[in-house]
């Protein structure tokens, strides 16, 4: 874990469950593609550099959750490296209070407020095209997060951030976080249309061809948009109780975090089926109720 490989001439990638990238822009520097999910992330990237003799020259985030900017802290702290996130990210970043209080929808309960979902703040700057060093590039990937972004080495490497998840994830919790649905289905879309040397999504194993493993991320995310109408065998029910149905579907077990990242994506969901006419929502006796809609 946390071993540095390299895959191309001047392009790696650390090995840790939210895998981060490098690019080696001079003999004796590089800039870190995010930063892992804690401090201790940070120290390890921070020592990989070390044994490379590489000064860190900046920390580009592909999105502001938790696990992609853990480290931030630390290695601005450090290293006085810029850090930089395009859009909300940087937002996110900034006020890191904002990832759970948007999951659960008011001020999260002390149950809520753990390094899973919240880093400790870092002075995010704009990602903008000159602040990127040239070879790399970035370009958006939004569906699972709000302004979530891609980056390219002139390597012809990849990094695709969340946009896609490894199949035995998939199998294993089914739901993963998405928050527009549309806007998830077309970033998989435009990744299928890449040519790269190599793609590294963020929690899969990198591959050269993105395309079977998009294919699986769409068929599980077909999947929900049919079962979910289905849940209440026709009849209205509410988001709880839809979210209920949906974990015992699965098998899956609820605490606060799962309730949070599991509840946001079923809304995400349920407001893709509703915009698109294959569900109804009503309110009746002061409770929203969802139903399919009827053909």
């Amino acid at each position: 874990m946390y071993e540095l490989h390299q895959v191309g001439d001047n392009t790696f990638y650390i090995d840790c469950p939210a895998k981060m990238g490098v690019y080696r822009t001079a003999p004796d520097e590089a800039v870190l593609i995010d930063s892992g999910n804690d401090k201790e992330a940070g120290k390890k990237a921070l020592r990989r550099f070390e044994e490379q003799g590489w000064r860190l020259r900046a920390v580009y985030s592909t999105h502001s959750n938790a696990d992609h900017i853990g480290g931030n802290n630390l290695l601005a702290a450090r290293t006085g490296c810029p850090l930089y996130a395009a859009g909300l990210e940087a937002a996110f970043t900034r006020t890191p209070i904002l990832e759970p209080s948007f999951l659960y929808g008011g001020y999260p309960p002390k149950a809520l407020r753990n390094k899973f979902l919240m880093a400790q703040p870092s002075e995010a700057l704009p990602l903008t095209p000159d602040v990127l060093p040239q070879g790399l590039s970035s370009f958006p990937l939004p569906g699972h997060f709000f302004d979530m972004v891609g980056f390219r080495t002139d390597d012809g490497v990849v990094f695709a951030a969340d946009a896609l998840v490894g199949g035995a994830t998939l199998e294993k919790y089914h739901v993963s976080f998405v928050y527009d649905v549309e806007a998830y289905l077309n970033s998989l879309d435009s990744l299928c249309a890449m040519e790269a040397s190599l793609f590294v999504p963020s929690h899969a194993e990198p591959v050269t061809d993105i395309a079977p493993l998009a294919a699986q991320n769409r068929q599980k995310i077909e999947e929900l948009l049919h079962l979910i109408p289905t849940l209440s065998h026709g009849e209205p029910a509410t988001f709880e109780e839809l979210l209920c149905l949906l974990f015992t579907h699965y098998g899956l077990e609820m605490d606060f975090n799962q309730y949070v990242l599991v509840g946001s994506t079923l809304r995400s969901y349920l407001a893709y089926l509703l915009d698109t006419g294959c569900m109804t929502a009503a309110f009746s006796q002061n409770r929203l109720l969802w139903a399919p809609a009827q053909s």
